[in-house]
């Protein structure tokens, strides 16, 4: 694959969702850009698996492609649905889990 996963889509017309499948009691990703200034990730989680609690320090915003995620963040708990977005600040602890299959593209921005 090409160093910068967008180029094979350039011009294309895509669905976000088709370009990672779920996979079987797994969390799998993949990154379309991994730059400097941001990074952008697509992740399939299937339903049970969980991302623990974890911090990373730069802001991020989570964009539910597909499904259903619950998002703690800090001592709040969310659920959030296709179509919804939640923003994570630097440094603030968040996990996630999948009460259903989801599918999320992460925005990290350095």
């Amino acid at each position: 694959m090409n160093e910068h996963q967008l180029d094979e889509l350039s011009g294309d017309v895509f669905a976000l969702t088709d370009l990672l499948d779920y996979q079987t009691g797994a969390i799998v990703s993949r990154t379309l850009i991994d730059e400097e200034s941001a990074t952008v990730t697509l992740f399939a989680v299937d339903e049970g698996q969980t991302i623990s609690e974890h911090t990373a320090p730069h802001d991020a915003i989570m964009q539910v492609l597909d499904g259903t995620a619950s998002v703690t963040v800090g001592d709040a708990n969310h659920e959030v649905t296709a179509g919804e977005s939640l923003v994570f600040q630097a440094d603030e602890p968040h996990a996630l889990e999948g009460q259903e299959s989801f599918k999320m593209l992460l925005t990290m921005v350095r």
